[in-house]
């Protein structure tokens, strides 16, 4: 198997298993239905745990545009494979997002509220703050990508590893993920994104498109101060690379915020 299909299966499991616990806690008549966070935040945990699993040995079950960008920015990954890797991420991602559309396909109807049909595939703000999601993404973003490069520089006992990277994901979770459901993933909210927008699922509503880029651009940045705070604190390859970014993404939240007060003035003004 090659790098680039080891990726798109590895992502379309992590999608399975993941958009389908909430599918099985979210939608109407699921013997599932309401089981609740906890049960969400475990769900997530292992969907990474199997899928790092399968694929592991192939391509090194990156299964997230975010970790594939912080391995090459610490230089153990390729920048040349990047693209490669991101692309089959996200067909993965929508392949598994299309496999829960199929399995739970009379649900869709008796499931009446789009928000929550919305809510199998991508994620949304528990309140709708523009610059506090990205922080709360970035944030997410910044504990997973410095929890994985830890992880892999201890010693465990040969294939625990993917294990304790599904703890990892479960804690994060369990702790960070209310505010913005957590995607800490481009690949697994955009993806599955674009499958509720291309699928028929009965009154799905709309995709919410202007919330999309929180969670891509997110993780993104969290991604990348993760992999200068490494270099920069674990490998003790210099810190001011840390620092430049840091204040970049102050800079970039600051502009969010402010875009974000002057879409609101004009919203009040015009009602």
């Amino acid at each position: 198997m090659t790098p680039f299909m080891g990726e798109l299966i590895g992502t379309a499991l992590l999608i399975i298993f993941g958009a389908g616990v909430c599918a099985n806690v979210s939608l109407k008549k699921s013997f599932a239905a309401g089981a609740g966070w906890v049960v969400i935040a475990f769900g997530w945990g292992f969907a990474v745990t199997m899928a790092v699993y399968a694929v592991g040995s192939v391509s090194g079950a990156h299964l997230n545009p975010a970790v594939t960008l912080a391995l090459a920015v610490i230089g153990t990954f390729s920048w040349s494979d990047v693209v490669l890797y991101v692309t089959a991420q996200m067909i993965g991602a929508m392949i598994g997002s299309a496999v829960i559309y199929l399995h739970f396909l009379p649900h869709w109807e008796e499931t009446s509220d789009a928000g929550t049909k919305l809510g199998v595939f991508a994620t949304s703000p528990a309140i709708d703050r523009p610059y506090a999601n990205m922080i709360s993404e970035m944030i997410g973003t910044f504990i997973l990508i410095t929890g994985i490069l830890t992880i892999g520089a201890n010693q465990f006992t040969d294939g625990l590893n993917p294990l304790i990277v599904g703890f990892l994901i479960t804690a994060i979770g369990l702790s960070l993920g209310g505010t913005t459901g957590y995607a800490i993933n481009p690949a697994r909210d955009l993806g599955p994104r674009i499958a509720h927008f291309l699928l028929p699922i009965p009154g799905k509503g709309h995709s919410n498109w202007k919330y999309a880029w929180v969670p891509v651009f997110g993780p993104v940045a969290g991604s990348i101060l993760a992999a200068f705070f490494y270099k920069g604190f674990f490998l003790h390859e210099g810190t001011g690379a840390f620092y430049i970014a840091l204040a970049s993404s102050a800079l970039l939240i600051l502009l969010i915020k402010y875009m974000s007060a002057g879409s609101a003035v004009q919203v009040y003004i015009q009602k």
